[in-house]
């Protein structure tokens, strides 16, 4: 048996097509050859006119996946003219829609790419964000969107989360006294770096349920006012030697937090 000729027609990069006739081809044995061809970024009639013919001449199986309606006309009335199938893969469903919704389609190539690519932006970003998280590798400080700094307790984690789902790549250090500073923070850009702090009183009051919480004795430096106090006063003045941006987080949600940093940068 001779091939069976397929040609693939997008005005995108045929990735949609590419699955469905995968899927299909993985129905049958072996035994079924199938000659497949895939013609992606045809956005103008000078193009698509030669694929036609080509198809025409082998008689193939053409299977679109055109947003642009003239072009998909162009390819309806070919076929016809000449008999040969057509598997038109988007232009049922997307007049449905239309017709339901009374809402004409964008016509825009490759819409579903660009939403992917989004997506898997927005997924690398949170791999970023735990990669990063809590000063692990410091070279995470150079490749980051924002830093932020802080000493324990000031929702770096959770911020950092939350702007990674905004699509930034996010680095945490908490701030410890006595604790050495890794040198990659000094190179990493004044604009890109975020101080958060609280006021003694609230942080205090945050350190002690954290310490009820998981069933550990208050009297330890971390919940005491005189350790908590030269905490945020170390953090103070590195924020000064930075130069970095300041945010008292106290009283404001994650999503203001983020919100305010993100006007800020």
């Amino acid at each position: 048996m001779s091939a069976i000729p397929i040609f693939m027609i997008s005005d995108s990069i045929g990735e949609t097509a590419r699955s469905v006739v995968s899927a299909v081809a993985a129905q049958f044995p072996q035994s079924v050859p199938l000659k497949i061809q895939r013609f992606p970024f045809v956005t103008d009639q000078s193009t698509l006119v030669p694929i036609l013919k080509d198809a025409q001449q082998e008689q193939a199986i053409i299977v679109t996946t055109l947003v642009n309606r003239p072009l998909q006309q162009s390819v309806t009335e070919f076929c016809q003219a000449h008999n040969l199938t057509l598997i038109d893969l988007l232009s049922s469903l997307t007049t449905a829609i239309s017709d339901r919704s009374q809402t004409d389609s964008l016509e825009t190539p490759g819409s579903l790419r660009k939403l992917d690519e989004h997506y898997f932006h927005r997924i690398s970003a949170m791999e970023f964000a735990v990669r990063y998280d809590d000063g692990k590798e410091p070279r995470g400080l150079l490749e980051a969107d924002i830093v932020l700094l802080g000493v324990s307790r000031t929702s770096k984690t959770p911020l950092s989360m939350y702007l990674a789902n905004q699509n930034y790549r996010v680095a945490n250090l908490p701030l410890i006294p006595g604790v050495p500073l890794p040198k990659e923070l000094f190179k990493v850009p004044t604009h890109k770096i975020i101080g958060l702090t609280m006021p003694l009183q609230t942080l205090l009051k945050i350190r002690t349920e954290r310490l009820a919480t998981l069933g550990l004795p208050q009297t330890t430096n971390y919940s005491a006012a005189t350790s908590v106090s030269d905490e945020l006063a170390y953090a103070q003045q590195l924020f000064d030697t930075l130069g970095a941006t300041v945010i008292n987080v106290a009283d404001r949600s994650i999503e203001e937090t983020a919100s305010l940093i993100q006007t800020m940068i």
